[in-house]
């Protein structure tokens, strides 16, 4: 009987249990066209004999393990935010389980930031590094090809790029099957050899991973940064969990995706133990010759569906940083009509696009890339580690004898992964962490810009209550109508308002002060969405709130959500927004670069009136001038 109840479950899950494979695991099933590579590239000057085959390939096995399996698959995935999954999910869910006001949550907030600008990096290294290292196979099928290799992955990213404006959607269904053949194609190519050499197996066993650090010291140190590829794509695991749902994720990665992978990784070191001349490419190589050209258009295939993932990752986190206030807010066009979260964002992809193909002609090849790549991806693992202690801490209450040895091991796998790819700084590694730092600081300008310009506002302002004091006292013309006045602090006299009344010398008989606010949450329940508060002659306060997921469309929200009072009438309700100009000083609010920052980013950021759907017909704008 509960085999009967479980298989409909099961077969439900089969379309989510597709789907995740082909969004989810496109980045970490492409990891095997390098990882080995670059393992015994020439940086690590490591011979492809026995005991470095076996203590790469046990390293990796371990990795997968500890850090994909364990450490996101079994338990960073516990960590929604009412489903939703990525770093700023999993900041604002260790801030929540803080106490009030607790000193920790500014540095936390500070970690998630920072990750979310990592995350950046690897959305431009991931397509560059993924592409070129699947066209890379030209060389291996033809030598005289290999001149073509850098322009063909250039016509590839270009064309991928010029397709975002369509969206995933149209060519969604298409990502799971392919990349299932992907997965089943890697298994077998390495099962194949495998079953010629099965002593490659002995590498299941970690004291090859211990003996390889005893005999290398530090150049197996430095091999970590190699070994780290393996793992690359695992944050994806956690950050995609909202679209799919945990237990689909799970299904996938343990039924289908880690066998394959490891298959192809011991497949890969089977071959050159046996001839160590197929180092130079062991992926590629062993293939039989007849499938060498079909593997290279399905790894093709494989990685731009890869890309495809990251670049619309790109897209979903800085549509979340927008609405929670830490980058301006930018054109977003929605791809779907059913999912919420395919959308396109024309500025972002332009420049995702400059900054790629910027990447793959610098670098030239994914044996260089792969030194620069591992930065940003250990980075963010590193981050997601450290949020998720204070968690287990604070809300999970896991007791100490168990989250100190814990802590320690996880911690000591990050560490080791991030020193070993951040002492390759000059050597490419800047590369990623300059994306970072710039990704952060913007970040961090934007926030601290707002939130000085909301001070210097309402510094500049009156309290409502003293206003309505001074309207009872001398009480204006009032003309029919609803006047919904935009403010980011309704506790504040909004500008609009008090020009409006000084230029026009009239109050509508309604008036509305409105404030938009983004909640730390995917999406807001029904009963956190409106807050009303009547204060009589004529004047409200209204907070409408949304989710980071959602799209704030107040007019949609005026007309059909549950507010109290009269309604609102679209023909007899007129918006006041103010329009702010803005202009630094020397001697007050951030650096002055920073300020003209700012400044750059406010120019160009797409009107709160247009973000908020405020139709233009309905809408009066009335300047103001602000220094910061």
């Amino acid at each position: 009987m509960n085999h009967t109840s479980a298989t409909p479950g099961l077969r439900k899950q089969l379309p989510l249990v597709l789907g995740a494979v082909g969004i989810v695991f496109g980045d970490i099933g492409t990891s095997p066209l390098y990882t080995l590579q670059q393992a015994f590239s020439p940086n690590y000057g490591l011979a492809p004999d026995q005991t470095n085959v076996l203590g790469v390939l046990s390293l990796v096995f371990w990795s997968l393990i500890l850090v994909v399996t364990i450490k996101y698959v079994l338990i960073i995935m516990r960590a929604d935010n009412r489903g939703e999954g990525g770093i700023l999910a999993l900041m604002a869910v260790v801030q929540r389980s803080l106490p009030i006001a607790a000193p920790m949550a500014y540095g936390v907030g500070l970690l998630g930031i920072f990750g979310t600008a990592l995350f950046f990096g690897d959305g431009v290294l991931t397509p560059a590094i993924s592409v070129l290292s699947a066209v890379e196979g030209l060389g291996v099928v033809a030598p005289q090809l290999e001149r073509f290799v850098v322009p063909a992955t250039l016509v590839v990213l270009l064309l991928l790029f010029a397709l975002q404006r369509q969206g995933v959607a149209k060519v969604g269904r298409l990502f799971g099957p392919v990349t299932v053949l992907w997965f089943l194609a890697i298994g077998a190519a390495g099962l194949a050899e495998l079953s010629a050499h099965p002593g490659v197996l002995r590498a299941l066993d970690p004291s090859w991973a211990f003996g390889f650090f005893v005999h290398h010291g530090v150049v197996a140190w430095l091999a970590l940064g190699a070994v780290v590829l393996a793992v690359t794509g695992g944050e994806a695991l956690y950050a995609d969990m909202g679209h799919f749902g945990p237990r689909p994720i799970r299904l996938a990665w343990l039924g289908l995706v880690l066998p394959c992978l490891l298959l192809n990784y011991f497949g890969q070191g089977a071959l050159i133990l046996a001839d160590p001349s197929s180092v130079s490419n062991p992926f590629y190589r062993l293939v039989p010759a007849w499938g060498q050209l079909p593997m290279i258009v399905l790894a093709t295939l494989a990685t731009v569906i890869a890309s495809q993932a990251l670049i619309s990752g790109t897209f979903s986190v800085v549509r979340q940083a927008i609405q929670l206030g830490y980058l301006p807010r930018m054109q977003i066009i929605h791809t779907s009509w059913d999912e919420i979260g395919h959308v396109y964002i024309p500025w972002v992809n332009r420049t995702l696009l400059a900054a790629v193909m910027l990447t793959v002609v610098g670098f030239g090849s994914s044996a260089k890339l792969g030194i620069a790549y591992g930065v940003s991806v250990t980075g963010t693992m590193l981050i997601s580690a450290l949020l998720t202690i204070v968690l287990a801490h604070e809300r999970w209450r896991v007791p100490v004898w168990l989250l100190v040895p814990a802590s320690l091991l996880f911690l000591g796998i990050d560490l080791a992964f991030f020193s070993a790819n951040i002492i390759k700084f000059a050597e490419g590694a800047w590369f990623p962490v300059l994306i970072g730092i710039a990704a952060f600081t913007l970040m961090r300008t934007w926030r601290r810009g707002r939130d000085l310009v909301r001070r210097q506002i309402n510094r500049d302002s009156l309290r409502i209550e003293h206003f309505m004091q001074s309207v009872a006292v001398d009480p204006p013309l009032r003309v029919p109508g609803t006047a919904v006045f935009m403010t980011p602090s309704n506790d504040y006299l909004p500008p609009a308002l008090l020009h409006n009344l000084k230029h026009n010398q009239v109050l509508h008989e309604r008036n509305v002060l409105l404030t938009v606010e983004t909640l730390a949450v995917p999406r807001a329940d029904d009963s956190e969405r409106v807050s009303y508060v009547d204060l009589g002659d004529g004047f409200s306060r209204l907070n409408l709130r949304f989710g980071y997921m959602e799209d704030p469309d107040v007019p949609k929200a005026l007309r059909h959500w549950d507010i109290p009072g009269p309604g609102f009438d679209p023909m007899r309700t007129t918006f006041f927004a103010s329009r702010e100009s803005l202009s630094a000083r020397k001697d007050q609010g951030m650096a002055l670069w920073r300020d003209k920052l700012f400044l750059f980013m406010s120019r160009n950021a797409t009107p709160a009136t247009e973000f908020f759907r405020i139709p233009g017909n309905r809408l009066v704008e009335l300047g103001v001038h602000v220094a910061i």
